[in-house]
């Protein structure tokens, strides 16, 4: 049964293989399976609601999507959030170019009459990668280790942005960033 909507930053392939390493790491040490579970891909998430029109959010990424370019990246830090879900992520350097790029997008929403949450608002969003979703607390040390031996930082590009439903984990579309070339 779906529990609602993301917008999701995509990554170049070897930007994205990055990421799968931490994440199959994680697996094999059998601290979090989670995103694998639910066949998540990497990405940063830009929006989430447990409600929204697909078809809306369709022609407003369309249109946005054709306006930006491909969005530099640099994960330079390891962090976690202070949810339940025990959540471990990369984080990107929070550039003026990314906080923009979500800046504009979050207008571009509102100009539909799509409401943003708290947590995805310019002023509250912090931007991040997941690695992996609910490690048992006893783990946490453990999983920041192996965090810690990623070679940070892990640079590449967004290349795409899309809109999922979950969970699991099921694209709806995506679109590329500007006019590259389809990959």
């Amino acid at each position: 049964m779906s529990q609602g909507y993301a917008i999701e930053l995509y990554f170049d392939p070897a930007l994205e293989n990055q990421v799968l390493k931490a994440w199959n790491v994680l697996a094999r040490r059998q601290i979090s399976t989670q995103l694998i579970e639910i066949e998540s891909r990497p990405h940063i998430t830009l929006f989430s609601s447990p409600f929204v029109d697909p078809l809306k959010l369709e022609n407003v990424l369309k249109i946005f999507a054709s306006k930006q370019e491909p969005l530099p990246l640099s994960f330079c830090s390891i962090g976690g959030l202070p949810n339940g879900n025990n959540v471990l992520f990369l984080a990107p350097t929070p550039t003026l170019s990314l906080l923009q790029f979500h800046l504009q997008l979050c207008d571009a929403m509102k100009k539909e009459g799509v409401e943003i949450g708290e947590e995805y608002r310019p002023d509250s969003w912090i931007p991040h990668c997941p690695v992996a979703e609910e490690v048992p607390k006893t783990r946490m040390a453990e999983a920041f280790t192996v965090l810690r031996d990623l070679k940070l930082p892990v640079t590449g590009y967004a290349m795409d942005i899309g809109l999922v439903e979950y969970s699991p984990v099921r694209e709806l579309f995506s679109f590329v960033l500007g006019n590259a070339v389809e990959h």
